[in-house]
């Protein structure tokens, strides 16, 4: 049964959990749309407040604290509450922000009202005023935005799993039934769409695997990964949706990508440069080199969050032909795996880095992709990205 937000929170003691982007939206759309009988903003620990003064605590999806306790809920529990149905949920570790973006272009060349939600966009209650009867949804779908869903999209595509988020989560695991509760919750008639390599998982759905493709893509974006996002949306909106085909690739290959994912910057003499500051685990930093023609050199290295970089030090050592320009902490962890290679060089920070690569790179492309998080050297990946850009273009 579906349950309106202003129904699920009108006349409730009401405390907003986290004050940031999210937060702040919660706080305007409870003040525009809803009476309630109290509500209170926190930030910091939980210890900080008692609970029992509250019917509903509304948590931001970045604060790492787990409970069953009912009265924890969250922008998009509410969301799906009332708008599942018309729902296309996005997830996976790489890759949800590029498709859930292909998916809003495809949608909205086939004629459709559709709005794109998520990270990748507003939060998602800043939309309410604006969503009708006949609106799509694509909602690009974090772990952590996942991790207590009561109904999950009608329509759910699960892209890949690699290891990601254990500083949050503490295992692969945890994270993956997290992300697994985009589908956990669907019922007989729902669709999810799963990539080759996610596990075996619980749902009532219709389940399709995506693992090859079945139409040829000519994407403005680099990559065979992106080839297989596409496939996704084919799949989604001409198969299950039954939207036209050839409108439906028109607006996909009119599409030309999102900010620091393999984004082209700049050409200096005959060397490129690409921004990959999305970039955060080695599947991601190994399938960007074999992405962008002619890499030579590689910015690598950030915030290290314990996973396993065995995968990328192999292929550091396997390719003699790639500069590999290794910052931070995880550039001192890699540097200290792979062992003295003459092709790669310890630096110290983001400067430098591209300072060096700017002296060794003759020709081909620069490409930063670094494996790892931005937290503690930069506010965000997008802050790290820029910094790049800027210290290019200098």
């Amino acid at each position: 049964m579906t349950m309106k937000i202003t129904d699920a929170l009108k006349d409730k003691r009401i405390l907003i959990w986290g004050y940031g982007r999210e937060g702040k939206s919660t706080e305007t759309f409870i003040k525009d749309h809803v009476e309630v009988r109290s509500l209170d903003v926190y930030e910091g620990e939980r210890d900080g407040f008692d609970l029992e003064k509250y019917d509903i605590v509304i948590k931001s999806p970045g604060i790492p604290y787990f409970s069953d306790d009912p009265r924890f809920t969250s922008q998009t529990v509410l969301f799906l509450n009332e708008f599942r149905d018309r729902t296309i949920g996005i997830t996976g570790t790489k890759g949800k922000s590029t498709t859930s973006a292909l998916m809003y272009e495809a949608i909205r060349a086939a004629g459709k009202k559709v709005i794109l939600l998520g990270n990748i966009g507003r939060p998602c209650l800043d939309w309410y005023d604006e969503i009708e009867d006949d609106t799509l949804i694509v909602f690009e779908l974090s772990c952590h935005q996942l991790a207590k869903l009561e109904k999950a999209p009608k329509y759910a595509i699960f892209l890949n799993l690699f290891e990601e988020h254990l500083d949050y989560y503490g295992t692969l695991d945890r994270y993956f039934k997290a992300k697994a509760n985009i589908t956990l919750c669907q019922e007989l008639s729902d669709v999810v769409l799963l990539g080759e390599n996610v596990p075996e998982l619980k749902t009532k759905a219709e389940k399709h695997i995506i693992n090859k493709l079945n139409q040829d893509y000519t994407l403005q974006i680099p990559g065979a990964h992106n080839k297989l996002n596409a496939e996704f949306v084919r799949t989604m909106t001409v198969d299950i949706l039954g939207l036209d085909l050839g409108k439906v690739i028109e607006g996909m290959e009119n599409f030309k990508g999102l900010d620091h994912r393999l984004q082209f910057v700049t050409k200096i003499g005959n060397v490129s440069f690409y921004d990959d500051s999305i970039s955060t685990i080695p599947e991601a930093a190994i399938s960007a080199a074999g992405s962008v023609p002619d890499t030579r050199t590689m910015l690598i290295g950030g915030k290290d969050r314990g996973i396993d970089y065995s995968k990328l030090v192999a292929f550091i050592r396997s390719r003699k032909d790639i500069n590999f320009i290794l910052m931070y902490a995880t550039g001192e962890r890699i540097f200290s795996e792979t062992g003295a290679l003459p092709n790669v060089i310890k630096v110290t920070d983001l400067d430098e880095a591209v300072k060096t690569a700017k002296q060794i790179t003759k020709d081909g492309a620069v490409l930063l992709s670094p494996a790892a998080a931005s937290y503690g050297y930069f506010k965000n990946f997008e802050e790290r990205g820029d910094r790049f850009k800027e210290l290019v273009r200098e």
